[in-house]
């Protein structure tokens, strides 16, 4: 009897999900697809590097702004990865971009994702892509193992100027450094954790950007607990219960029409993202 290696494969992801709450390294792009990809989003952040307002929304939403992006949210080695966890109905909630500059002091601090996205259900994984090289030097994700089981527990918002997320949010827990682990990637390779897994990152010590794309996949049946429909893109599958604003592909290259579709989702985002928060200076959305 011949074996089906894709059904085998597909099961083993699913279990190692199940048990650790994350599945490395995944094999998503070629070195000159890398390249391609990198070059692409550095020209952009170039081109926009006098509209700062702008700049900040391609950084959030770069799957909306350029094709390559929208290309990279599809590919088809992270949806077979997502759904070999979620089932084959998918949306992609964000993609957003999180870089380190050379030398960078920038940290994310222990947290789990869930905590302030204001959905209904934990029915999401995120892939992280690597458009750089992740290692510890340059401040790649660590891991606790299992930590997902814990489901959402309580975070404080800390608001620190060198941490990444959104409120600075970190975990109201102790966590023992001693059991993470160093989720080191190629560029072209990518993590993928469920949404209650605690990670985090440390600083970029090398002389090269870290730079990784998070992008969120989640059921078509997931809402957001508001009843507003967040802007999403249809990636896999059949979207039966319509719970969300589903963008087609980008008009073009940074094209304005999608520039100002962003900018409404994102004052959308921002007010569900600071909800019950002290302040909401942060840089994201």
């Amino acid at each position: 009897m011949i074996k089906d290696h894709t059904a085998i494969k597909t099961e083993q992801t699913r279990e190692k999900y199940a048990k650790d709450g994350f599945v490395f390294p995944i094999e998503v792009l070629s070195a000159d697809e890398v390249r391609f990809v990198r070059t692409d989003f550095e020209k952009a952040e170039d081109e926009l590097s006098d509209y700062p307002e702008k700049l900040a929304l391609f950084k959030s939403y770069p799957d909306r702004l350029l094709p390559s992006f929208d290309e990279l949210i599809r590919k088809p080695e992270l949806v077979k990865a997502a759904e070999a966890v979620l089932g084959p109905d998918l949306l992609v909630w964000s993609a957003v971009l999180f870089i380190k500059e050379p030398k960078s002091p920038k940290i994310v601090s222990w947290h789990q994702d869930l905590t302030y996205w204001g959905l209904d259900e934990a029915e999401e994984t995120t892939c992280w892509v690597a458009l750089s090289n992740a290692n510890v030097a340059s401040g790649c994700m660590k891991f606790v193992p299992g930590s997902h089981k814990e489901r959402q527990i309580e975070h404080v918002d800390t608001f620190d100027k060198n941490n990444l997320l959104t409120r600075g949010q970190e975990i109201a827990v102790d966590v023992d450094e001693n059991d993470s682990v160093a989720i080191e990637l190629r560029e072209g390779q990518a993590s993928m954790r469920h949404g209650h897994l605690f990670h985090a990152s440390g600083p970029n010590t090398t002389s090269d950007r870290r730079i990784g794309s998070a992008i969120r996949y989640i059921k078509t049946s997931m809402r957001q607990n508001s009843g507003e429909k967040a802007l999403v893109a249809h990636v896999a599958g059949e979207d039966r219960y319509k719970n969300f604003n589903v963008s087609k592909a980008p008009n073009g290259r940074l094209h304005e029409d999608d520039f100002a579709l962003c900018k409404s989702d994102a004052e959308l985002k921002r007010k569900i993202l600071y909800e019950d928060a002290a302040s909401s200076s942060g840089s994201r959305y």
